[in-house]
């Protein structure tokens, strides 16, 4: 999903409705009992699954799920992976509110 503060801050400031958890896993369990339009993922998080696992257990509840990706490190073999499978932009952290607020906005307007 999103970094509790800094992404979720920015995508408000956008005007967007914004649900962020802090783990993976939280994540999937979220995504049981809501449906949401798109996910920002985090490839590399402090606990738990990462941003790869993640999209792939939430595929399996909501399998046309949309999301973008949001790492601090490069684009990686598991990046590209989430691609594969649907995943949209990878957006490179330090992010400002325009690049990531352009990723949303473009995953948003796939149809």
């Amino acid at each position: 999903m999103v970094k509790k503060h800094l992404a979720a801050g920015m995508l408000r400031k956008l005007n967007y409705n914004v649900a962020s958890v802090s783990s993976g896993e939280e994540a999937v369990a979220y995504l049981k009992e809501h449906k949401i339009d798109l996910m920002v993922l985090d490839m590399i998080m402090d606990i738990g699954m990462d941003g790869l696992d993640t999209y792939k257990s939430v595929l399996e509840i909501h399998p046309k799920q949309k999301a973008i990706i949001v790492s601090g490190f490069s684009e990686s073999d598991r990046v590209i992976t989430a691609q594969t499978l649907g995943a949209g932009a990878y957006v490179r952290k330090p992010y400002v509110i325009e690049k990531l607020g352009l990723a949303v906005k473009n995953e948003l307007d796939k149809t």
